[in-house]
């Protein structure tokens, strides 16, 4: 009897506050063309978990005009570039739903929503903020767009009922204020949107050709689909360990770029080769980055033929862009109707 009333009073409340499958949501800032960093940053990780859940990704264009507000007509190009380097690499439209940011309102509408809840102390408590501001005033980008950046991603999660969302371990604290937002939310409207959970992933650091972290602003990167002659030139200028002056010096791979790229795009019989030639002097650094250029060659190579194809039929991707934005912009609509019952609106 108690099981009854138990299971009575369950389903009556789940007619109340709608129970939805957990989905990942997650989403790549548009600021310019994806570098191989973006892959084993990002795209890597989504490609497996397409595969396990049911996942929204994202091309955010609202967020990359928070920077890009003076040069707007590049994020089209860049997002439609962004897109196909995404298919071209392995993501499939058929598992996941692929959308563009400004394609779908609803984004913009609760985080209107979200805004008006969300304390001003939480926002100037934002480590990104803080640390930046004055990087900010100086490229004239310290401005309301980028200070509210936070919210608005609150809103991207939230508009797809986002349960978990995959990020790297040091990225866990930036997801908290998401989750305070959409916690709030709850409480104050009584209403059950998922709060996101992190979904822990692999997210290696990928050097760039000077040493530093591959970054856009450094100039220092590899495009997912970087043509050949472009590609051997940037393996030649990858900076080598200082110590090895001559060649027949031992050299330490942990002090060299091209070997952190090695144990990213070499299998494990050439990166002992590399270990023991570049230990004994067995190898020089050249003999090094041309094994590295061609197998980095032979995994960019397959993306980048489909890539073509892609840009050069426009058609086709247009089709899937939009289709994708449309299955998105479906679910947004359900999150916003079950948002504005909850707000009596």
């Amino acid at each position: 009897m108690d099981d009854l009333k138990k299971e009575n009073k369950e389903n009556k409340e789940s007619e109340v506050t709608p129970k939805y499958p957990p989905r990942v949501m997650s989403g790549i800032r548009v600021t310019g063309q994806l570098h191989i960093g973006h892959y084993f940053g990002a795209l890597k990780n989504w490609i497996q978990l397409q595969d396990q859940y049911s996942c929204y990704f994202g091309l955010m264009d609202w967020h990359g005009m928070t920077s890009a507000y003076k040069t707007t007509k590049e994020i089209k190009t860049w997002t439609r570039d962004m897109m196909a380097d995404m298919l071209s690499w392995g993501l499939d439209p058929k598992k996941s739903i692929f959308f563009i940011q400004s394609r779908v309102p609803e984004h913009l509408e609760l985080f209107m929503i979200f805004s008006n809840l969300t304390p001003m102390g939480w926002l100037e408590r934002v480590p990104t903020w803080k640390d930046s501001e004055e990087e900010n005033k100086q490229a004239d980008t310290h401005n309301l767009g980028r200070f509210a950046y936070p919210v608005l991603q609150a809103a991207d999660v939230a508009i797809y009922r986002g349960a978990l969302v995959p990020v790297g371990a040091d990225q866990v604290a930036h997801l908290e204020l998401t989750r305070e937002i959409v916690r709030r939310f709850n409480h104050i409207y009584k209403a059950n949107l998922p709060e996101p959970k992190p979904l822990l992933t692999e997210n290696p650091a990928v050097p760039g050709l000077d040493g530093r972290k591959m970054s856009k602003s450094y100039g220092n990167g590899i495009l997912l689909c970087e043509e050949e002659k472009e590609l051997r030139k940037k393996v030649n200028l990858m900076v080598t360990d200082s110590h090895r002056v001559r060649r027949e010096d031992s050299g330490n791979p942990e002090l060299c770029s091209v070997w952190s790229f090695h144990k990213l795009f070499s299998n494990k019989q050439d990166q002992e080769w590399v270990v023991q030639g570049c230990t004994t002097a067995g190898i020089g650094c050249g003999d090094c980055k041309n094994k590295l250029f061609t197998n980095m060659n032979d995994m960019l190579s397959r993306a980048r033929v489909r890539k073509k194809e892609l840009l050069n039929n426009s058609n086709e991707l247009d089709s899937i862009i939009d289709e994708g934005c449309e299955r998105a912009r479906v679910e947004a609509q359900k999150t916003l109707q079950f948002v504005r019952e909850k707000m009596k609106l």
